[in-house]
């Protein structure tokens, strides 16, 4: 057997979300057994019983109903605040739970109210009863988008994007990851299933269409101000992340209205889950290297100096969260921004444009900063663990794999 027709299906999986979702999921074990070894006190391996659970919504976003989203919001929310030790964990879950559970609330009081105003939980049977026009209008209104809410917050776009950057800095290199992702997976799959169908009820379109553009608008926009003015890695990482939910807003904003709205939004949102759980993984292990804007005069950090091939090959999933050309974070943004186009979004577009370059421009100057200048004498004695250098490896061939399998079978494919 040659070596192509082993090396061509493995690459292959890489275009599903099931394979890259375990890769992460093997980096956040391999993260988890290095803190464990580092913290004897700490020798337990229960909490990391939560990450399967996590991945499983990445990899079948399709199962995360209504009722999974608070219990997974929860779980994530527990595993941050269990260790009364780390400040800064229990902080970090505590504001989770002080932004997502009240969106939580008055979503399930939008989805109530339209239940109780047309006397049916099946939202195709909710427009097909408000398009007679017997409820009063600002009871539907007002309803339909507070029920919206909870979507547009996990997504963690702006102006609800401070909790992702708030994740990525706070909690566990090993959890932030796949619970960023989890969770707009779950935004986005909370904003189809409540959009299926709108189409229906031409006046609620006319409100969730513009409430979606000018939502993904908004998200760009303070997004890339944001990070601009971010000066610490961790934080850069949470916001690239949030523009990632902006993407999906545009997403659906573009296929908002359409007959097939559920199959073109799962068909837009298949890629773009399955980079996440990577990239977010591979990024955030960098961040963790890399130093706090300490400007480009200043040495490089301890990673670049010693290792800098492996900072290097590290980098990828950050220049692919920034869309960087020739990643697969690019593809993401270069099929959002051509949807958009073809659909007659020029307002969105422009925005989206400008938060491209605001995330390229970062990268390279967190790039920058990474490798400062040449410094005299030797590098730090101080080592990089090789468990982090090897996830670091792992995410950055798993999304490489990634990119190579989308362009095999077509990126839309």
């Amino acid at each position: 057997m040659s070596l192509s027709a082993i090396v061509t299906p493995v690459v292959g999986s890489f275009g599903t979300a099931l394979v890259p979702t375990a890769v992460a999921l093997a980096v956040a074990l391999l993260l988890f057994l290095l803190e464990r070894r580092q913290d004897p006190q700490a020798a337990t391996v229960a909490p990391f019983a939560a990450l399967p659970p996590l991945a499983g919504v990445v990899v079948a976003p399709a199962r995360a109903t209504f009722v999974l989203v608070p219990l997974v919001v929860g779980l994530a929310v527990a595993m941050m605040a269990r260790n009364r030790r780390d400040l800064l964990h229990s902080e970090c879950g505590l504001k989770l739970l002080w932004v997502l559970g009240p969106a939580l609330a008055l979503s399930w009081a939008g989805m109530e109210l339209l239940t109780l105003s047309t006397g049916t939980s099946v939202f195709a049977e909710q427009w097909a009863v408000l398009q007679l026009g017997l409820e009063p209008r600002f009871l539907w209104s007002t309803a339909l988008p507070l029920s919206l809410l909870t979507g547009v917050v996990l997504l963690g776009a702006a102006p609800f994007h401070f909790w992702m950057a708030d994740l990525f800095h706070g909690a566990r290199a090993w959890l932030a990851p796949l619970t960023a992702a989890a969770f707009q997976v779950m935004g986005a799959m909370w904003l189809a299933r409540r959009l299926t169908g709108i189409e229906a009820f031409p006046a609620g379109a006319e409100i969730t269409g513009p409430m979606l553009a000018i939502a993904s608008a908004v998200a760009f926009i303070a997004g890339a101000a944001t990070l601009l003015g971010q000066r610490r890695p961790e934080r850069r990482v949470g916001t690239l992340a949030s523009l990632h939910g902006g993407l999906m807003l545009a997403a659906l904003a573009a296929a908002h209205g359409r007959e097939d709205f559920v199959d073109a939004s799962r068909a837009m949102m298949g890629p773009w889950a399955t980079h996440l759980a990577l990239a977010y993984t591979g990024a955030s292990i960098l961040a963790r290297f890399l130093p706090v804007a300490p400007g480009l005069a200043a040495p490089g950090a301890t990673l670049f100096r010693r290792h800098p091939i492996t900072a290097l090959v590290g980098a990828l999933p950050l220049l692919s969260l920034a869309g960087v050309p020739g990643t697969p974070g690019a593809l993401v943004w270069l099929d959002t921004a051509s949807t958009l186009a073809a659909t007659g979004h020029p307002g969105v577009l422009a925005a989206l444009a400008v938060a491209w370059l605001a995330a390229f421009a970062t990268a390279i100057q967190q790039l920058r900063e990474g490798f400062g200048i040449p410094a005299q004498g030797q590098p730090p004695e101080r080592p990089t663990p090789w468990a982090a250098r090897g996830a670091l490896w792992i995410a950055a061939l798993g999304l490489a794999a990634m990119g190579a399998a989308w362009l095999g079978r077509g990126f839309a494919g």
